[in-house]
């Protein structure tokens, strides 16, 4: 029953993820807002509920590792896999907005999360203060938004709509913020019956509470924005590919773990030291490594999101030899320092040189 629910759950995923980025292109258009400030905040807070839902009801329930493993995890995975697997099937062309703001931010409050949780807990102030910024973030990204389309808009020769346009626009309005509706819906239903049946799953072969989060939870919750961005990616809509990403992982640690910190009352919520000292620091690795590859022609070349995949999977394969407690744990761990930190140091190097010849080759073409 559960490998049914598992199947069908992704079915509704697919299904959603395809009304949700048709609705928001086309909203985007109609408003006159660019798809990226969509992606950043309608279809990634959208996408983000189900991790609402769940570290919310978790934290409600006595389960506070499930509410911070879901969103440590579902952070790595948004930008390791789902990054990854997009940029794999179309390489995606990153807005200077993106590199400029929302990616800095990202990097930023993962950092400030890092420093929050040095203490061992977070606290309601901890929480108000992740709110706060939320609350912030959406108004500059909002602002951002107008602020671009208001220069968009500036065409001299731009004719005033007749009724029957206006009542025609109206209509297609009204359809699009449906088919967004509709596909959230979709996609929030399919991310319960995915993440119920997974958890079921695992626990049935005895997988701890926050190992299951940091995996089969995260990934189940993610699973729509492993859809939409997907989705986006392969009908070409590649700011709400990268947008959906970036904007979940900054509501993930703002909106949500705010939440679920206040929800906690004064006894906050306590961050076990091996979340804090490795996932914790795989979630920063991950924030910051899109500043370079973003920036290396503001592309996610389809190399570049292999390497952000077979980083992924060796994260997941750690965590299970870990949790299993496996005989080859210690040469994992040694095949991880001689190999996979020396790729990543010449990944970094080879990216920055990139950016470097680009950054100089565009000076001396426009002196």
């Amino acid at each position: 029953m559960n490998w049914i629910l598992l199947v069908g759950g992704l079915g509704l995923l697919v299904a959603g993820a395809e009304l949700l980025v048709r609705g928001g292109a086309a909203l985007a258009a109609r408003l006159g807002i660019s798809s990226l400030v969509i992606g950043l905040t309608i279809v990634a807070y959208g996408t983000s509920s189900p991790e609402l839902a769940v570290s919310a009801n978790a934290v409600l329930t006595g389960q506070p590792n499930i509410a911070l493993g879901n969103v440590v995890g579902s952070n790595i995975l948004n930008v390791l896999f789902i990054l990854g697997t997009a940029s794999l099937i179309c390489p995606l062309q990153v807005s200077a907005q993106l590199v400029r703001v929302d990616v800095p931010v990202m990097v930023g409050v993962s950092a400030a999360l890092l420093v929050m949780s040095l203490d061992g807990k977070l606290d309601r102030a901890d929480g108000m203060i992740l709110l706060a910024g939320m609350a912030a973030y959406t108004v500059l990204v909002i602002h951002l938004g107008r602020k671009a389309g208001s220069l968009a808009k500036t065409d001299p020769e731009s004719k005033p709509l007749q009724a029957d346009e206006k009542a025609a626009a109206l209509k297609t309005l009204v359809w699009n913020v449906f088919l967004c509706l509709a596909g959230l819906g979709i996609l929030i239903w399919g991310a319960g019956w995915f993440v119920d049946a997974a958890i079921q799953i695992a626990r049935s072969f005895g997988i701890s509470e926050l190992v299951i989060a940091l995996t089969i939870v995260a990934a189940g919750t993610s699973m729509p924005e492993v859809a939409t961005s997907i989705m986006a990616s392969v009908r070409k809509e590649r700011d709400i590919a990268v947008g959906n990403i970036v904007g979940s992982n900054i509501f993930n640690i703002l909106g949500i773990l705010g939440v679920s910190v206040v929800l906690a009352g004064e006894k906050g919520l306590s961050v076990p030291a091996g979340l804090m000292h490795f996932d914790y620091v795989v979630m920063l690795a991950a924030a910051a490594a899109c500043l370079p590859i973003f920036f290396s022609g503001h592309t996610i070349a389809r190399w570049e999101g292999g390497v952000f995949f077979f980083y992924y999977v060796v994260y997941t394969a750690y965590l299970i030899l870990k949790a299993s407690e496996h005989d080859q744990l210690p040469l994992f761990n040694n095949v991880v320092l001689f190999f996979v930190v020396p790729l990543s140091v010449l990944t970094a190097g080879v990216i920055y040189y990139q950016s470097h010849r680009s950054s100089l080759s565009l000076r001396r073409r426009d002196p």
